[in-house]
């Protein structure tokens, strides 16, 4: 059960890592620096924070998969 919880948090992780661009990616396309850019990935971290938990909820994790699961989400975002 575990190996499948995982497997399954992996691949979903994998695949929203390629459909959003990351973080600090985005912020040097749209070349901002200084206090902007560290507005940005703040904004832009908690956006991912957000959007990971909703992600993680409606999957069903929750304890350990689901902690594992966010924290893969937002470092992938970031």
């Amino acid at each position: 059960m575990r190996t499948i919880i995982l497997a399954l948090a992996l691949s979903f992780a994998a695949t929203t890592a390629q459909a959003q661009m990351s973080c600090s990616k985005e912020a040097d396309t749209k070349k901002l620096s200084g206090a902007a850019k560290t507005s940005f990935l703040k904004k832009c971290e908690t956006d991912a924070q957000s959007a990971c938990e909703k992600k993680a909820a409606d999957q069903k994790l929750s304890g350990a998969a689901k902690t594992s699961f966010t924290t893969k989400c937002v470092k992938d975002a970031a």
